[in-house]
């Protein structure tokens, strides 16, 4: 009897706040003693002038506080931010494959990429990483310019490139992400018929992922891939935790309706007689 083939799947991940507790533009803004940083992140919003999660890079390269940044900020921005529970348990699990599937982890991020590598380091390898990528001076050894963002229409460029560099279709995407940056590269993914995860409650994100899961621990996004991907039911699910060691202490299933209501005005919606 010949082997069964597995399933191959990609699994990309955001980073800031996705992996992490932090955005890495707070985080190197501390460091350098930038105040403010969110202020300036939402102006950048109000006037549409860069990519929603490209913030930072534009930040990098034309504001004056955060002008003089080196690789080695960057790298220890990294070491200082605080990530999810449970990264290597989660690389561990796909490493091993689930059931017939098995599966290719990459991190998509408008982060720069020296602050993910420094973050993950001995953990994910830095060819799986994506970030923005800086160019330095060489003599100085300060950020000189961008040479790419990937925010946007960037992270699905990205996805794009990687799932035809393994040959896989676009019902063999995992996307998982936390806020609006990510809503052009769900869009997509969904589109291609992959599966959508978001790990938070995003007003815009929400509403287009096709599932949401909220907790502190990166295990959570496997709940979505056992009962989407592997075809198991809550038991099993709560079974193959319990099998490496982990047991789903809380699990609420829930479905959130959003709404604005406003009191009546008889004078615009008279009543029916």
């Amino acid at each position: 009897m010949t082997a069964k083939t597995p399933h191959h799947y990609l699994l990309a991940s955001d980073f800031d706040q996705t992996l992490s507790f932090n955005d890495s533009g707070l985080v190197l803004s501390q460091l350098l003693g930038v105040s403010g940083f969110q202020e300036k992140v939402d102006g950048l919003a109000r006037s549409n002038l860069v990519q929603q999660g490209a913030e930072l890079a534009y930040l990098i390269r034309h504001d004056p506080e955060f002008r003089g940044i080196r690789r080695e900020h960057l790298i220890e921005a990294g070491r200082r931010i605080r990530l999810r529970s449970d990264i290597p348990e989660l690389l561990k699990f796909i490493d091993r494959g689930l059931d017939d599937c098995r599966f290719s982890f990459f991190v998509v991020s408008a982060a720069p990429r020296e602050v993910i590598e420094s973050a993950l380091a001995g953990t994910v390898d830095p060819q799986h990483i994506f970030g923005t990528e800086l160019e330095y001076d060489a003599t100085t050894g300060e950020v000189q310019s961008i040479r790419r963002v990937p925010a946007g229409y960037g992270k699905v460029a990205v996805l794009d490139q990687l799932r035809a560099d393994l040959g896989l279709s676009g019902d063999r995407i995992v996307y998982v992400g936390d806020g609006g940056s990510d809503v052009h590269v769900m869009l997509h993914v969904n589109r291609l018929d992959g599966l959508t995860v978001a790990v938070s409650e995003n007003k815009f994100l929400t509403p287009i992922a096709r599932r949401t899961v909220l907790s502190d621990d990166v295990l959570s996004v496997m709940v979505p891939v056992l009962e989407e991907i592997v075809q198991l039911d809550a038991g099993a699910i709560r079974a193959f935790f319990g099998s490496h060691g982990f047991v789903l202490q809380e699990w609420d299933k829930a479905r959130t309706d959003s709404l604005i209501i406003r009191g009546a005005h008889p004078d615009r919606y008279p009543a029916v007689a």
